[in-house]
């Protein structure tokens, strides 16, 4: 199981304590994530499913645009 896998699962598994408690700060609290991170993996799991709760870095989609003029 590679890094990216594992952040994955850890953020699944904070979404399925909040349910289960019913208490998304409570749930937080014992994960060690902020509210506001909460929120975010959520947006992304109901956006993208499961591959959503990969980390993505932001950087460039394509080759430099000065690059070929």
């Amino acid at each position: 199981m590679t890094t990216e896998q594992k952040a994955a699962r850890r953020k699944l598994s904070l979404l399925d304590l909040a349910k289960e408690l019913s208490n998304v700060s409570r749930a937080c609290k014992v994960m060690g994530y902020s509210r506001q991170q909460f929120y975010e993996i959520r947006r992304n799991f109901q956006t993208y499913g499961a591959a959503g709760l990969v980390d993505r870095l932001p950087g460039a989609k394509g080759p430099h645009p000065f690059l070929y003029p």
